[in-house]
């Protein structure tokens, strides 16, 4: 793992930029794994993603579909899964993870733990937001580039 960055997220401003960073980081096919507690700001930070792809839609969390798709007015989709509910790791095949790669989509992932043995089989190489909150409540992110043997 290779550390890319790492930011404190004090506002909403914050989150905006560490977005943009990111944007320019995910590539078509690319992967985006987030993690952190409930409340850190996975969701919060996709939404600001999105924005940066120019997707005037409202993202909103897939915690009960799991998976919701935003077409990207420059071509491709950003894809963006919620696990936190998924039954088994197999099950993001069911959610059309394998197309979406296939066809570039660039993709958000939060709760990756639910399917962390499809995802290492599966990308090798991703990116993972580590979104953590300290003791005062002040929200830390850490951006880092994996890549498995």
């Amino acid at each position: 793992m290779q550390t890319l960055l790492t930011r404190a997220l004090e506002t909403l401003d914050d989150t905006a930029a560490l977005a943009a960073e990111v944007a320019t980081l995910l590539a078509p096919g690319g992967v985006l794994l987030l993690t952190g507690d409930l409340g850190a700001g996975k969701t919060t930070f996709v939404q600001a993603l999105a924005r940066e792809y120019g997707i005037t839609r409202t993202v909103t969390s897939p915690t009960f579909t799991l998976a919701n798709e935003y077409p990207i007015p420059m071509g491709g989709k950003l894809v963006h899964y919620d696990l936190y509910r998924l039954a088994v790791p197999s099950g993001l095949y069911d959610l059309g993870f394998e197309d979406a790669l296939e066809y570039g989509a660039r993709l958000a992932i939060e709760w990756p733990e639910k399917a962390q043995s499809v995802l290492d089989l599966e990308v090798p190489q991703r990116l993972r937001l580590n979104l953590t909150t300290d003791q005062n409540g002040l929200r830390h992110a850490e951006l880092l580039k994996e890549h498995l043997s």
